[in-house]
């Protein structure tokens, strides 16, 4: 498996490890993304994200309004954090 492969599944496997311990299997409620911010994102997030942070964070993730983050918005959020890193490193 390729590592662009690797890093799909990984993506895959995170959200789903979260998602649905509070409901909807395939949806992020708010509990549900905060832990998953503060263990899989905390170096880069800050770790014990205040609940402020993360209803705003999870805000601007729910496109939809519906009061959910699923995979679609989570991948969103992995992809703006992925381009900040990448700007981060190209300008040291």
């Amino acid at each position: 498996m390729s590592q662009v492969q690797q890093s799909m599944a990984l993506l895959i496997s995170a959200f789903h490890k979260y998602s649905g311990k509070e409901g909807d299997k395939l949806t992020l409620s708010k509990g549900e993304l905060k832990d998953l911010l503060n263990a899989e994102l905390g170096d880069i997030m800050g770790k014990n994200t205040d609940q402020a942070k993360v209803d705003k964070i999870f805000k601007d993730l729910d496109a939809n309004s519906d009061g959910s983050v699923d995979f679609q918005e989570y991948v969103t959020l992995v992809a703006c954090l992925t381009m900040m890193c990448n700007d981060f490193f190209i300008k040291k």
